[in-house]
């Protein structure tokens, strides 16, 4: 019984660095934060729970960032910029994601769209916009 309780420990953790930072971490950076209060925590197990959560969408994968899948617990639909120069990925919240892009997707496309990811990719400020 104590390894599920440690397993859920584990679980509850790798969800809750993803929900309450805005950065969208990559398992391995999920894997650092954690390593201090979790010092036993593989990156395994980072792996294995952000792919479940994936799966029961609680997260969201952004695809790839500089060779690197990128996580967000935001599921709602918002719009991202990713830097090309440092791989920063950030929300922009003031946007917001046109629903005539699903609607023409559903019409052209003759599907039923789930969801829209709006992703701008540049170069931030820091990088030299």
């Amino acid at each position: 019984m104590e390894a599920t309780s440690k397993h859920f420990w584990k679980r509850d953790a790798i969800y809750n660095c993803l929900r309450h930072t805005d950065t969208h971490p990559s398992a391995e950076s999920v894997h650092q934060m954690l390593q201090e209060e979790y010092p036993d925590i593989s990156l395994a197990t980072v792996y294995r729970n952000l792919a479940l959560f994936k799966r029961q969408g609680l997260i969201q994968s952004l695809g790839t960032v500089g060779g690197v899948e990128r996580f967000d617990a935001n599921t709602d639909p918002h719009v991202h910029f990713i830097c090309t120069g440092c791989d920063a990925v950030v929300d922009l919240p003031q946007m917001a994601v046109p629903q005539s892009l699903s609607q023409e997707a559903e019409l052209h496309g003759g599907c039923h769209v789930e969801s829209c990811q709006l992703t701008f990719t540049g170069r931030c400020a820091r990088c030299g916009a």
